[in-house]
């Protein structure tokens, strides 16, 4: 009999403790990217670390690689109730000190729509407006020095002006502006000095 057969060498054992990680999906990278953006809002970040943070978030591909970029910042639940503005034929209108959530659908069949930023308080670093407006205007008055893209807009028959820089901004609010408006407009633009 041979005994190398009978006593064989081991196998390198998987260790028992191990934990296995979670392949990342777009929605986790992003939501790691908005709570390194707003902990750069709220000061508990410099641009040095925000720019190191993000590209960590951005380049990880496992949530362990993940970790590090926001063991730190306080967490956020990543589903944020989505607040919901409706008129069928009135006016939908948010302006001065109001309380800007992260997430807003405002629908309206003919009415007009205006939702004023401009002295709002925006705790998010990104807010996401979905916009249902089958007839009539709605404009989008951003603070100075935000951001905003309407890329998520589909139209038929309507129209789409947005006069805010597209490109999102270390420490300045953006809004992502997404829906449908068949034969609505849509105007977003920063406040007037």
């Amino acid at each position: 009999m041979n005994p190398v057969a009978m006593n064989p060498v081991p196998m390198n054992p998987v260790p028992m403790n191990t934990v296995p990680t979670k392949t990342l999906s777009t929605l986790d990278r992003e939501h790691a990217v908005e709570l390194i953006q707003q902990a750069y809002a709220d000061g508990r970040l410099g641009t040095a670390e925000l720019e190191l943070r993000i590209e960590q978030a951005l380049t990880a591909t496992t949530s362990q690689e993940l970790e590090p970029a926001v063991a730190d910042l306080p967490q956020v639940e990543k589903a944020e109730e989505t607040v919901r503005l409706e008129s069928v034929g009135g006016s939908v209108t948010r302006k001065g000190d109001w309380l800007v959530p992260r997430r807003l659908r405002v629908e309206s069949e003919y009415g007009r729509v205006r939702l004023d930023l401009s002295q709002a308080h925006i705790p998010h670093a990104r807010v996401d407006i979905e916009l249902w407006l089958a007839y009539g205007a709605a404009t989008i008055i951003l603070p100075a020095g935000a951001t905003a893209d309407a890329d998520g807009v589909r139209t038929d028959w309507g129209r789409v002006s947005c006069k805010a820089p597209g490109r999102p901004r270390p420490g300045a609010p953006h809004v992502r502006v997404t829906g449908e408006l068949p034969y609505g407009r849509l105007t977003i633009r920063n406040a007037r000095a």
